[in-house]
Formats: C-alpha cells, structure tokens, sequence
C-alpha cells in the first residue's frame, strides 16, 4: 500500500493495520446539490454512526482558496476564527455493525486524476470492492408527488426495472461523477442516485428528497441507516413549505400547475407501460413465421377444419 502520497495522510492506526471496509460512500461538497441532499446525508451520517478518521486529504494541493473562499471571524478588534476547509475519509459503523467508509469534504478544484488515484490506493488498502454517492438535482416537479430520482451503476443488472428519463446528454463534470468512471474502470462497482429536487426548494434542505436518498442508498448497498431523525425533519419541513403556500397565492398556483404536468407526466407513462405490455403478449415474427411453415406443410394443423356439407353450409345446386 502507498502510504506516502502528498494528497493524503494516514492516520498511524490505519496505516499499522488497515481494517477492511469493503464500500466506500463518497460526499464531496461543491458542485450540484439540489435540496442539500449529499451534504445533510452526509452530516447525518456523522452525527448519528460510530466512526473514526483514518485518512485526510491536503487541502493545499487540492483546493482553489479565491475561488471559494473560506470564512474567517473577525471579533472586534481582531481575526478569531478560521473555517478551514477538510477532505476526510473516515471509517464508519452502520446501524447493524457493518464498516464502510465515508469520503466527505470539499470537490478537489485542482488534480483530479491524481485524487482519483489517491482514493483508488485507500480503497485497495481497505478491500474497497463498491463504490455508492447520493446527490439532488433541480427538476420541474412538486413536493406534493412522490420524490423520483436517476439511479445509476457501472453493472445494469443493479438497477432492476429502473426505466431512465435521460437519453445520453453532456453534463458539467465533477470529481465525484469522475470517480465513478475512473473506479469502475479499475474493476469497482459503482452506483448512486440523483434525486430529483423541485427547483424551487434547490436552495434549501428539502427533507423528503434526503430520506429517499437514504433509502435508496440502503436499497443499493445493503447498509442499515438511521432514517427516524430524517423522516421527523422531513415532516417538519412540509409543514413549514405548506405554511409559506398558503400565504402565497402566486407559488401555491406554480405548484398546482406543476403537479397537473406531473400527473399527466405520469398518466402518459403508464399507458405506456400498458402499450408494451400487450405487445409482449403479441407472437414474435419468428413465431408467426413457424406457424406459417407449420401451415403451408400441413394446412390442418392450423386453423378449424373445413365443414362438411349440410354442417351450416347449403350443398351447391
């Protein structure tokens, strides 16, 4: 294992004697968040599992200080605080005993590639097999309806019957989304879900859209999640959305129009699904072709036999 990078920096436990966590959960700060739901998860996760740091990154090397720059206090007369920024891997404790790791911190701005390859070394260091990451992305819909989401993986079959809303399209990148690619190449499944926000709640923590997360993260990878805390904060935030409609004409008919193009969205999608349905049930044009040869070989074999005279047919005269 390479435990002298200047990217990283083990911490002495770990670089003794590595324990093995065979799924990293990856939380990088600063791109694309829709409802804060990569950066509450992430929190949350922090603040209710057991866990440790056994690895930090040099922020230094990574990141571009002017072009976010960091808080500091000034106290009257004089500077107090400084809110540096941090890259930490951290080694967790899911809610029924089982480890992973948590890479949570800011997005690199500077050597992707080599951060890339700085958590492909950690991860072989830990038996890192799976890689999963949860995020929010803006999207024309209600809050009322339930919350829909993008999932994505380097293997298919872990989607299931998840039917895709996206064709191929270009995107801005991200060192998260480069991690997916670079780690699946090496031979890691990755996977992760893109939960759709409804744009006018992009800018605030929207609870529902961070509970599916959670979910769907437990649905991809197995892990048990402390979800009660979530789901409370997620009514609490109903409340206070449908407190602000009711005093705002304007937005609650943005709402109700878009929750018509959502149910019309999803009428359409359902008939679909019955169109398909039923032309499954049609034979294939290999099946029709056998029946036809089947036919012509034999023209009794298909279709009702011919009637006998005087059988609901006159004889001709």
């Amino acid at each position: 294992m390479t435990t002298h990078s200047p990217l990283f920096r083990l911490e002495a436990d770990a670089e003794r004697q590595p324990q093995p966590a065979p799924l990293l959960f990856v939380a990088l700060e600063g791109f694309l968040d829709a409802g804060q739901v990569r950066s509450a998860l992430a929190e949350h996760l922090l603040d209710t599992l057991e866990h440790e740091v056994v690895a930090s990154f040099a922020v230094d090397e990574l990141v571009d200080y002017r072009s976010r720059r960091p808080l500091m206090t000034f106290d009257s007369d004089h500077y107090a605080d400084y809110d540096d920024p941090s890259l930490i891997l951290y080694r967790m404790t899911d809610a029924a005993g089982e480890p992973f790791l948590l890479l949570h911190g800011v997005e690199p701005d500077f050597r992707w590639e080599g951060f890339v390859e700085a958590v492909r070394q950690l991860g072989l260091a830990f038996g890192v097999r799976r890689v999963v990451s949860a995020h929010g992305i803006p999207m024309a819909v209600p809050h009322t309806r339930p919350v829909g989401m993008t999932r994505f993986a380097s293997d298919r079959e872990l989607l299931g019957d998840h039917t895709p809303i996206f064709g191929s399209v270009k995107i801005p990148g991200s060192a998260e989304a480069l991690l997916h690619l670079r780690l699946a190449e090496a031979g890691l499944t990755t996977m992760g879900v893109a939960v759709h926000v409804p744009h006018y709640l992009a800018e605030t923590q929207f609870g529902d859209a961070v509970v599916a997360a959670a979910d769907a993260v437990m649905d991809l990878t197995g892990l048990v999640l402390p979800t009660a805390e979530l789901v409370s904060a997620a009514a609490l935030t109903r409340g206070r959305i449908e407190a602000e409609l009711e005093q705002n004409e304007e937005a609650r008919e943005v709402v109700e129009g878009l929750e018509q193009r959502y149910d019309h969205f999803v009428e359409g999608q359902r008939r679909r699904s019955l169109l398909a349905a039923e032309a499954a049930k049609l034979p294939s044009a290999d099946e029709i072709g056998e029946a036809l040869e089947a036919f012509l070989a034999d023209p009794g074999v298909a279709g009702p036999a011919p009637q006998e005279p005087g059988e609901g047919t006159e004889e001709p005269g």
